[in-house]
């Protein structure tokens, strides 16, 4: 193969991460959007594993950790200095943060998810242990344009599916809440074009006749 291919489904946070990852590094790729439902011969191919994203090399190795993703991208190519190199004591608080959210807080979200989808009654205790997280969040917002500095990190990258997730569960709750820092970053990183791109709805892959190439097209990230 020529070009990294990117097995990916539009709204999983963790294949997020991926795409968002690969476009900020302005890696060229080719994305295959999937049904979880109907994998596709060609993935399972590869690992048994069958979960997004799933990314395989051009020499036929694989990455099937979303972070890892991340971490390899921006490794290749680094063009908005998201690893923050300059300031390198910053990495590994980076990766501490990146943690509790990966370990801690998703655990608290996928039980508020289903609780809220079956109106179960421990709503509000899920939704609680998430808003410890998301007040360190804001906490940090308080400080500084983003989550680690006033300037984009992988931390703000790597996190954000994820506190999107959350405000989708129980929108009205969530417009209603506090977290006004939060609420803003969200804005600022909506309205970014490489968040619009990592987004954009294509056909499902069908055998190489869905096949869509990424290629970086001059796309000014918002600071």
């Amino acid at each position: 193969m020529s070009v990294p291919i990117l097995y990916t489904l539009r709204q999983c946070p963790y294949a997020i991460r991926a795409r968002l990852s690969l476009t900020l590094a302005e890696l060229e790729f080719e994305q295959r959007d999937i049904d979880l439902r109907q994998k596709p011969a060609e993935m399972l191919d590869i690992t048994q594993k069958g979960t997004v994203p799933l990314l395989v090399l051009e020499n036929g190795d694989y990455i099937d950790e979303s972070l890892e993703i991340m971490i390899w991208a921006l490794n290749k190519n680094d063009p908005h200095n998201l690893l923050l190199s300059h300031t390198p004591h910053f990495f590994p608080e980076m990766l501490s943060l990146i943690a509790r959210n990966d370990h801690k807080y998703i655990s608290a979200l996928e039980h508020y998810k289903a609780d809220a989808r079956y109106h179960n009654p421990e709503v509000p205790i899920y939704r609680k242990l998430c808003e410890s997280f998301l007040t360190d969040l804001e906490n940090r917002l308080s400080n500084h344009q983003y989550l680690m500095t006033d300037t984009l990190s992988l931390a703000d990258y790597a996190i954000l599916p994820f506190i999107r997730q959350f405000s989708h569960i129980e929108r009205q709750w969530f417009r209603q809440a506090g977290y006004p820092n939060i609420k803003q970053w969200l804005s600022s990183l909506y309205q970014d074009p490489i968040f619009s791109k990592a987004m954009k709805k294509y056909p499902l892959w069908d055998n190489g006749r869905s096949t869509v190439t990424n290629k970086y097209n001059d796309l000014i990230m918002t600071n």
